[in-house]
């Protein structure tokens, strides 16, 4: 039973047709739970979906539009009437202008980006908590990136209103903020893209999906039971300041890296989740 401490328990994932989302829908799968899929893309769930069900887990993927209040309240009536309950849910879907200078946005893009992500999670929650209540409490965790044009404040303000409205009936509410994450938008760009965008964390490294995943599986497992409405950095130290490329130590003389050397090199690979569900 301690491998699959997510056994008999429901996941939904919103935005789970690739990347971060598909990746974290087969970790929770893994642990044992019956995951529910939501996205756009119904071929593309269905891909994830058998993934799942070729290493003996369950799953059911479902066509969502995060923006649309009827959309979501059918994922989650599917997730009930399915598996009956309804344990942890990850608002992960995204969507909405890549980045560039403000002047440069287009306002529909700009609409669009913020019908996904801030209306996508407040609509997400409004249908996942009350079948929690139901179940008897469960965990919810947000994503809130830190690249791009996310309304990255919005999701955050939203994810602590939930968190303390019912922080004592049983349901914790989080969000992870991922920085440079390996998706595929930058496996397209080539070695050089994914090198300029590990040496420019603190780590000098970029973040996989899997550590994305497994981070928010222990957000909604026991091991975090006490912790609701924090938000997770996922960054390699991006949010904590700037690191130069080499560190002064007291004592030590420090010497330049031959021309044109980084002082270390990126150790994976990534990209901004801002582009992750697209």
């Amino acid at each position: 039973m301690n491998d699959l401490p997510m056994r008999g328990q429901v996941a939904l994932v919103a935005g789970a047709s690739k990347g971060i989302g598909a990746a974290t829908a087969e970790a929770f799968a893994a642990a044992g739970a019956a995951v529910v899929l939501g996205a756009r893309d119904l071929a593309a769930l269905e891909t994830v979906a058998s993934r799942i069900e070729a290493k003996g887990g369950r799953a059911l993927p479902v066509r969502t539009d995060v923006a649309d209040a009827d959309s979501m309240r059918a994922l989650v009536e599917r997730a009930v009437a399915t598996y009956g309950r309804l344990d942890a849910a990850f608002n992960n879907a995204t969507d909405g202008p890549l980045p560039a200078p403000l002047a440069d946005i287009d306002p529909a893009e700009f609409d669009r980006g913020i019908a996904t992500n801030i209306r996508g999670t407040f609509l997400g929650m409004k249908f996942q908590i009350p079948a929690m209540l139901e179940s008897g409490g469960g965990a919810i965790v947000n994503m809130a990136s830190l690249g791009g044009l996310t309304g990255v404040a919005g999701i955050i303000g939203l994810t602590k209103v939930a968190a303390l409205d019912y922080a004592d009936h049983g349901i914790r509410v989080n969000v992870v903020a991922p920085g440079t994450i390996l998706t595929y938008h930058l496996e397209a760009a080539g070695a050089e893209a994914q090198r300029q965008a590990g040496l420019a964390t603190p780590m000098r490294r970029i973040g996989t999906v899997t550590e994305v995943a497994e981070t928010v599986l222990w957000l909604c497992s026991p091991q975090s039971s006490f912790i609701t409405g924090a938000v997770i950095p996922i960054d390699g130290g991006q949010s904590a300041g700037v690191k130069p490329p080499q560190m002064y130590r007291q004592g030590q003389r420090m010497t330049a890296p031959p021309d044109g050397v980084p002082d270390r090199e990126p150790a994976a690979h990534g990209v901004s989740t801002r582009e992750e569900q697209r």
